[in-house]
């Protein structure tokens, strides 16, 4: 998992409230356990026609926001069904950051482990960084999850509150197989021992 310090990108405004899973990436798309090739279909059934051709006025097959790395976000992102296919969906297409003023607990859980990272802020902020976001390419927002502050591209700073075992993990590249990893001396030794032990276990 890639590490997550300090993120400075164009940020897509999608001032939707109740933004699901299925939402995120419709549910026929479900099949694969990769976490990659997930992107193209990020908002499917926004972003797509029924002859898949691409609707323009959708936020991301807008030209400033292609290549968005920050999603700013209407209350409850990521409610609905507990689908991780949804923050593959986001990291694939290049989305790093969603800002929102409250997340679905599962989805929000989800981000952490797959190198995402979710904002909380109060309305007041997430309005002031959706309006920066309409601006376009011409506005970034930077991230920052050590100093935990979120500045507009008008120099506005907003803290936010991260917990710091989740903080630590996304700083660090750390996934719950990459945690376990760091303890592979621990638990080799811990089975060296128990096989000495034990030897008929």
């Amino acid at each position: 998992m890639d590490k997550f310090t300090t993120l400075t990108g164009v940020a897509a405004p999608m001032p939707l409230v109740n933004i699901d899973t299925d939402m995120i990436i419709p549910k026929q798309f479900l099949k694969t356990i990769k976490r990659t090739g997930l992107g193209k279909n990020l908002f499917d059934e926004m972003r797509y026609d029924l002859d898949g051709n691409e609707i323009a006025d959708f936020v991301l097959n807008q030209p400033a926001y292609r290549n968005a790395q920050i999603l700013v976000a209407g209350d409850n992102f990521g409610c609905g069904s507990s689908r991780e296919h949804a923050p593959w969906a986001l990291l694939d297409f290049g989305i790093r950051c969603v800002i929102s003023t409250s997340f679905a607990d599962i989805f929000y859980n989800n981000c952490f482990k797959n190198g995402i990272l979710p904002v909380v802020l109060p309305p007041e902020a997430v309005a002031h960084l959706m309006e920066d976001a309409r601006k376009g390419s011409n506005a970034r927002i930077t991230v920052d999850l050590e100093a935990q502050t979120v500045t507009a591209s008008d120099g506005r700073a907003f803290a936010f509150e991260v917990d710091p075992f989740k903080k630590h993990c996304l700083m660090n590249g750390l996934d719950d197989i990459g945690l376990s990893m760091a303890k592979v001396d621990s638990i080799a030794a811990f089975e060296a021992k128990a096989r000495a032990e034990r030897p008929w276990a």
